[in-house]
């Protein structure tokens, strides 16, 4: 038994940190393609910016996740009921990663006075590297500590989560709104987290 809790983490992780091309699958919802976004960089192959968005009757239930982030402080989501919430799934090592970190950054300040919030979600890193990552590119939002891949795990049955970054959009009830898969920009995630903003007006 403890085996096997040791190992289903290691496993999660591997199927969402191959960092392999999405399939196209879907699960409803509109779809758009930004042919920019593709990365390629000695080897790693990310997501291709694939944007999927459901509509409000089409979420599923509200996600559950929570733990402690690199900086030691405790975050439940379901505290956070009622706030537009971004979750960022990314590692340091990852070129697209470090590539979008100025447009999340962007968006996260742009969107903080509307009360949305920002959590990164790293099942790789220590706190060493992911802390280090954080202060070189002045990421102004926590990131959880997700050692043991609940965060990859609060997303299954939920939406695919097919490569590394990806980056999905809460509504205000804890519900997966939209979802992109590879690296994204401030201009697409800024529409995203506004449209969904809109909703609760």
């Amino acid at each position: 038994m403890v085996f096997f809790r040791r190992i289903v983490p290691i496993l999660i992780a591997s199927l969402l940190f191959a960092a392999c091309s999405p399939s196209g699958e879907s699960k409803s919802g509109n779809e758009s393609l930004n042919p920019d976004s593709s990365e390629q960089d000695s080897g790693y192959v990310s997501g291709d910016g694939t944007v999927t968005v459901w509509s409000p009757d089409e979420r599923e239930e509200p996600v559950e996740l929570a733990g402690e982030t690199f900086d030691e402080d405790e975050v439940d989501l379901a505290d956070l009921r009622g706030d537009v919430v971004v979750l960022n799934f990314w590692y340091a090592a990852c070129p697209p990663c470090r590539a979008e970190a100025p447009d999340l950054r962007e968006v996260a300040l742009d969107t903080e006075d509307d009360g949305v919030r920002f959590f990164g979600v790293n099942s790789v890193d220590g706190p060493g590297t992911a802390l280090a990552f954080e202060e070189n590119l002045e990421i102004p939002y926590p990131s959880f500590y997700d050692e043991q891949s609940k965060g990859v795990a609060a997303m299954q049955g939920k939406v695919a989560l097919q490569a590394v970054p990806t980056t999905v959009v809460l509504d205000d009830e804890g519900r997966v709104a939209a979802r992109v898969i590879g690296r994204t920009d401030a201009t697409t995630l800024g529409e995203l987290v506004a449209d969904v903003l809109a909703e609760s007006k």
